[in-house]
């Protein structure tokens, strides 16, 4: 039984919400079901496709010899961070 107070147009709109609800709810079930699929292939192709290939070995290394100064330089630099000042 309607209530006698609740007009046409409000109960069409609870109807018409409960309905949107049904559908959004359905919808939400099916995008998570396919998700989940979805993760399950992810879950099996341990490469990611996304990111470039990366190199197996290590850069080549480069050393540059230093000149007598900067090897003063550098003594003093590491004299001064080993004080604290």
């Amino acid at each position: 039984m309607a209530d006698e107070s609740a007009s046409i147009l409000q109960s069409l709109g609870v109807a018409l919400l409960a309905f949107a609800t049904v559908v959004w709810l359905i919808g939400l079930a099916r995008l998570l079901r396919r998700a989940r699929s979805g993760a399950a292939l992810w879950r099996t192709d341990p490469s990611l496709h996304a990111l470039p290939p990366q190199r197996r070995t290590a850069p080549h290394l480069e050393s540059v010899e230093l000149t007598p100064a900067e090897k003063a330089a550098f003594a003093g630099l590491v004299r001064q961070l080993s004080n604290g000042s």
